[in-house]
């Protein structure tokens, strides 16, 4: 049900109108654990009258069922829907609820105040324009307090309103109001919080939430409801330069191509300057066209699309700006990064970083420092785990058009996606280009890669063989190699043990190190490559996504991946360097397939199943797949 309004029942049509052009305001609530984050929203929801005839029935009788104010009303119920939620009074996902007012639609996300839920918190942070962060009056500011508090500096949230809830538990006492305050004041501004709100209020009995209530008379500010009615946030956003991240090349007809998108910052009119990115190619606006017809203006938060007076090359994931005022482009970058997913983040490894409309391969190195959110000390780490937020390096497989995200959000935040399941497991913030990235550049040769292998008869490929320690990888490639240079291919063999000792002497065992011994042995295979030669790489690389990475680093058809599949029993039977007996005796930590996993691959070219297939056969196998293919 929409808020009430006379119009509803004298001019449907003119109320449908002005609940339209009510312009809309995004916040969260958070805070630490039972602060009344959710039955603040559920109180705004009453109040705006937001709840059907039913509903309000359910909720009267769960409320004596499940509640927790004897009897009364238990508006936390209206929000808290997980099952999960209402048997331990907690709020786990991230609920998000509509309402409106004469003055203003919302929408509201509730966030988990637990720790483990950080990343759900973040989450609802992601798209809001302010942020509610809650105080049990009774109990201060805590650490779940700052953390969140930390969270909102971080994600750029710039209207904060801290409000000190269960004033009625306290007699609402102004003094208690205060001294919270005067703490809350001292740590906001340690984290870049420099401006909020503080309101005292009681969300279970409604004071302070609609109007202001005669039970604090020392309390001079507004009410929380007026407050978020009044925030001025859309001409945040068209006050800043341009900016169009193209979702889509539209083209119904020969005779219409105009580019598809949301506008994130800034306004736009035909006859207006505009630059692609990361091309750099300018044109004119033409037209603004909308469903509804062609605009003479278009502003920050339209779906519009544009048409251009030139014909440049433009696609999906380009940024259309303003031609005077055009965001940077590069490739690496510093970067603040939330890690949001259970396995912990491995410097080197390849993910996909979605940024705008724009997805790309991406590199993280090992974080400069991590952040201990409830001291704000930065701590030494090789790894971020989950919830853990860090300062990192990151690298890009293609340059970008961005802003840093403190002037940008949408340009300048990013999530990160495992490449193999397809999970978000973070989201970052881009802080700035690295000088290298406008330092170094591909230098142009004349020689080559075509011509180096033409002069050796031959096509550059990488032959990667995988398996567990004791499948006979090493064995199969030095008699596949044996028979290559047999028949007068240029080769040249990459096994595990042997790069260690030199090239990767300095790297260990751990996940890590070893997602970084693959990409290096994968870089000097594409130099290999480019030099015309074969390469047979023998290494138990475990791990999908960095032989995935190797693969994405050459042309298509130059990386075979042979599986040398042998069963653990089989290769622990064979055990011809005591390593598994050493690893099952607990002397050899982090030993593939005993207590590191090795993930099997999915789709290699050759397989060969060395239970059934002598070294020779295989070897034998492998050599006639690259002559017919």
């Amino acid at each position: 049900m929409s808020h009430q309004s006379a119009l509803i029942a004298e001019d449907i049509d003119a109320y449908l109108k002005a609940h339209e052009h009510k312009s809309l305001l995004r916040f969260l609530t958070c805070g630490s654990v039972d602060d009344g984050k959710s039955t603040l929203i559920g109180r705004l929801l009453y109040d705006s009258k937001m709840i059907f005839e039913d509903q309000m029935a359910a909720l009267e009788a769960d409320s004596k069922k499940i509640g927790t104010q004897g009897g009364d009303i238990d508006f936390a119920l209206l929000v808290d829907g997980l099952a999960a939620e209402r048997e331990q009074g907690i709020t786990i996902d991230v609920a998000y609820r509509f309402f409106s007012t004469d003055k203003r639609k919302f929408i509201v996300a509730d966030t988990p105040g637990h720790e483990q839920y950080t990343r759900n918190m973040v989450t609802g942070a992601s798209t809001a324009d302010a942020a509610i962060i809650l105080i049990d009056a009774r109990k201060g500011v805590l650490t779940q307090t700052r953390r969140h508090s930390y969270l909102v500096s971080l994600l750029g949230i710039r209207h904060v309103v801290l409000a000190i809830n269960k004033m009625d538990l306290v007699g609402w006492s102004q003094e208690v109001f205060d001294s919270i305050l005067a703490e809350y004041h001292d740590f906001a501004a340690q984290i870049g919080i420099r401006d909020f709100t503080a309101i005292p209020m009681s969300a279970l009995k409604g004071d302070n939430i609609t109007e202001t209530s005669e039970k604090a008379p020392w309390y001079k500010g507004p009410a929380l409801m007026p407050h978020l009615e009044a925030l001025e946030v859309e001409d945040d956003l068209r006050e800043k330069p341009f900016r169009m991240p193209i979702q889509w090349v539209n083209r119904p007809d020969l005779d219409f191509r105009g580019f598809s998108g949301l506008i994130a910052t800034g306004t736009i009119a035909p006859g207006d300057k505009v630059k692609a990115l990361p091309s750099g190619r300018e044109s004119t606006v033409a037209r603004i066209v909308t469903m509804t017809g062609d605009l003479p203006r278009a502003v920050a938060g339209q779906s519009v699309t544009i048409t251009l007076t030139d014909e440049i090359d433009v696609s999906r994931g380009d940024v259309l700006s303003i031609a005077g005022q055009p965001p940077e482009v590069a490739d690496q970058f510093e970067s603040t990064i939330v890690w949001m997913d259970d396995e912990g983040m491995l410097p080197g490894r390849p993910y996909l970083m979605k940024i705008g409309t724009r997805v790309v391969g991406a590199s993280i190195t090992e974080p400069k420092y991590k952040v201990n959110v409830n001291t704000l000390e930065q701590l030494a780490a090789k790894r971020l785990e989950l919830n853990e937020i860090g300062v990192c390096n990151i690298s890009l497989d293609a340059p970008i058009a961005f802003d840093a995200y403190k002037d940008n959000h949408t340009l300048g935040g990013f999530i990160l996606i495992d490449r193999i399941s397809n999970r978000t497991v973070g989201a970052g913030m881009l802080h700035f280009a690295l000088r290298r990235s406008q330092n170094i550049h591909w230098q142009a040769l004349d020689v080559s890669k075509a011509s180096r292998a033409a002069q050796k008869g031959q096509k550059g490929r990488v032959v990667w063989l995988t398996g567990l320690s004791g499948a006979g990888k090493s064995t199969i490639a030095n008699l596949v190699e044996k028979r290559m240079q047999a028949d007068g291919r240029h080769t040249y063999l990459l096994d595990g043990d042997n790069v260690r000792h030199g090239l990767n002497k300095d790297l260990g065992f751990t996940e890590e190190d070893r997602v970084e011994n693959i990409r290096r042995v994968a870089e000097v295979s594409r130099l290999m490559v480019d030099a015309g030669l074969i390469v047979l790489v023998s290494f138990i690389s475990p791990f999908r996504a960095e032989r995935r990475m190797a693969r994405d680093l050459m042309e298509d058809g130059e990386f075979v991946e042979v599986y040398v599949a042998t069963p653990l029993a089989v290769a622990e039977e064979r055990d011809v360097k005591g390593l598994y007996a050493k690893a099952r005796a607990g002397e050899l930590k982090n030993f593939t397939g005993i207590d590191s996993p090795y993930e099997e691959p999915e789709n290699a070219e050759i397989m060969v199943d060395t239970t059934t297939l002598s070294p020779e056969q295989a070897a034998e196998e492998i050599v006639d797949w690259l002559a017919k293919n």
